[in-house]
């Protein structure tokens, strides 16, 4: 007996290919489809050709959708010009928000599809995102902006799946063995090598500026402000300096970058706006996220509209303007906020 139909999001990777595999086995009308984000060269013809193989093995149909415009407008334009402004934004977590969990659920109601899904590596029970088993691939993180009506709507089927096992799965299956071996997509989709190189193409991004300390004496000099993000202890010169410095805070409207000791980047307390939650709250306790690779640490937040006040039971280091801040209690996902 059929589960029903569901519209998987297949990006030609060993995720998406195996979450598609195992929801036809658990009875599921599987239809696929390939988003076209951007505009590299040679990408989308092979992945969109690998996908394709995966549908021709499952006997499905996959739909290739062009959302280059909206993910232009987006997340693209979004990263570029928040660097204009001296942030450090979190793309993958708007492409989230708008694309993969907007324009694809938009695209599921067109064809009459209930269910989506993805391979990324979260639970999700419709009305909470958790955790997944394997913390070393959990992208909770990443979908704390998602909006919590389209939650119920969401299946992760690699949640309980550790990577390896993944990897394994797909290499039992002659057609799909080289899946197993392909080199892991880049989180940032659009960046080949640095994000330096993906700015360089909008504005001149090498023009010396002035190194301060935090009084705003001019101590240094550096090569300009977009190559840095907070904490950054390279690329820069301090006269006279015999402790490592790092990048406290960026100025971009006089190219400058504030540089301090080790000590100088301890945060207690900070604001975060375009909050997002998963129910309704206005105050409480909970873990929180300042940055994907980072482990969570106790704190208590008050709501004021959508923003909140953040203070910390113990500080971190290197807090970055317009990096995200995502909520947990225990592996349980409450949401989600840009740092300000």
């Amino acid at each position: 007996m059929s589960k029903g139909k569901v519209l998987v999001g297949m990006s030609g990777g060993v995720d998406s290919t195996v979450t598609a595999i195992l929801l036809q086995k658990e009875g599921y009308e599987v239809e696929g489809v390939y988003m076209k984000l951007h505009h590299k060269p040679g990408y989308h013809e092979e992945n969109y050709t690998k996908a394709q193989r995966v549908g021709d093995y499952l006997g499905i149909k996959v739909h290739f959708h062009d959302l280059s415009t909206e993910f232009k407008e987006e997340v693209y334009d979004y990263f570029v010009e928040s660097y204009k402004e001296g942030l450090t934004p979190n793309p993958c977590v708007m492409c989230n928000r708008t694309i993969k969990f907007g324009k694809m659920v938009e695209f599921a109601d067109r064809l009459g599809i209930e269910k989506v899904a993805t391979g990324h590596y979260i639970k999700c029970d419709g009305a909470f995102i958790y955790a997944a088993e394997d913390a070393n691939k959990d992208q909770s993180y990443f979908l704390c902006e998602v909006k919590k009506e389209v939650l119920p709507r969401l299946i992760f089927p690699l949640g309980t799946w550790i990577k390896d096992d993944v990897k394994e799965f797909a290499a039992e299956i002659d057609v799909l063995k080289d899946f197993a071996t392909q080199k892991e997509s880049s989180e940032i989709c659009f960046v080949e090598t640095t994000y330096d190189e993906v700015l360089a193409r909008h504005m001149e991004i090498n023009v010396p500026g002035e190194t301060v300390d935090a009084a705003g004496n001019v101590v240094g000099t550096h090569k300009g402000y977009m190559h840095y993000t907070i904490g950054k202890r390279r690329g820069f010169t301090v006269d006279g300096a015999h402790d490592p410095h790092f990048v406290l805070a960026i100025k971009p409207e006089n190219n400058q970058i504030v540089v301090g000791k080790k000590e100088e980047l301890e945060e207690n307390t900070f604001e975060v706006k375009q909050i997002n939650l998963f129910k309704v709250l206005t105050e409480f306790d909970c873990m929180v996220k300042v940055r994907y690779r980072t482990t969570a640490v106790p704190c208590h937040v008050v709501i004021k509209g959508d923003r909140a006040q953040v203070t910390l039971q113990e500080p971190v280091f290197g807090l970055a303007h317009g990096q995200i801040a995502a909520f947990y209690e225990g592996d349980k996902l409450l949401g989600g906020g840009v740092i300000c």
